[in-house]
């Protein structure tokens, strides 16, 4: 019996008329695809003339599918992975069947096409080598300060997804917990390849105001450019303010300020001494939470 193959299936972002033949021939043989949303998917398949089965396999039934898609696989089926849009596994459902079907030793094709991640960064006008893609940032707490962190750090481009709800407070937080990120260039993506596409180009700080008087609509990519390289004496500045924002989330969960400067030390790599003399300063100043 053939062994099965699982395809990984590239589909637009926008514009049906970005699907590749071979993805759109693979979509028409395959013995069924399995789809985010089998109602988005159902369009393009439509438009390109063919009707495979459809299984739902999304964030909350990606571990209850793993078995059946197994079976599938076992029984020589041919499948097609594909998520709302784009390319499957970035920020969309599917690493885990992935890696289970890798582990099982069936075979996984990728099927490459349109991506939000590099039509935007290509569109930015900015670096486009070496860059970094992060994904969405976490809401709140210790995760988003040190994503954040992260992001203000970074001497490559850095690309985000973002809901357009969140943008402007996105863009607004990066810009007030440091002046070198405030000034950093930056652009920002909607509704790429699709009607009203639009690519935004300022400093975060100008985006962070335009957007919070012109709320975006669609989907959203960010590019932040590198870092410029400050110069003699400033560079400290910049080490400070990531040192204050990560200390401030740590302390306010409950952390001791020498708890709090170990972790910055860990995460940020500077000195812990130095971490620890700044949180000193910012103990008095956060509201801890009491005591369970």
């Amino acid at each position: 019996m053939t062994p099965g193959i699982l395809y990984i299936v590239s589909t637009p972002i926008g514009n049906l008329e970005d699907v590749t033949v071979r993805a759109a021939r693979i979509l028409g043989e395959v013995d069924a695809v399995l789809a985010e949303d089998t109602r988005r998917t159902s369009i393009l398949l439509r438009h390109l003339g063919v009707s495979p089965p459809m299984v739902s396999l999304h964030q909350h039934n990606e571990r209850s599918r793993e078995s059946e898609v197994l079976s599938r696989l076992e029984g020589g089926a041919a499948l097609a992975l594909v998520s709302d849009a784009g390319t499957p596994l970035v920020s969309d459902p599917g690493e885990r069947l992935v890696a289970a079907v890798r582990e099982a030793g069936y075979t996984v094709v990728p099927i490459p096409g349109a991506s939000a991640v590099m039509a935007a960064l290509v569109a930015s006008g900015l670096p486009a080598v070496p860059f970094s893609f992060l994904g969405f940032p976490p809401r709140k707490g210790r995760e988003r300060a040190e994503f954040l962190a992260r992001v203000r750090g970074a001497s490559e481009t850095v690309v985000l997804f973002e809901s357009p709800e969140r943008t402007a407070r996105l863009l607004a937080d990066l810009a007030e917990a440091d002046p070198a990120t405030a000034g950093r260039p930056a652009a920002v993506g909607r509704e790429l390849t699709k009607l009203h596409e639009e690519v935004r180009r300022g400093t975060v700080a100008e985006l962070a105001r335009y957007y919070e008087e012109v709320p975006p609509r669609g989907e959203v990519t960010v590019v932040l450019g590198p870092l410029a390289a400050a110069p003699a004496g400033e560079s400290d500045a910049v080490d400070e303010a990531a040192i204050r924002a990560l200390g401030a989330a740590l302390l306010a969960e409950g952390a001791s300020p020498s708890r709090a400067a170990r972790e910055v030390a860990r995460r940020l790599g500077v000195p812990r001494n130095r971490a620890y003399e700044l949180l000193q300063s910012l103990a008095g100043a956060v509201e801890v939470p009491p005591a369970p």
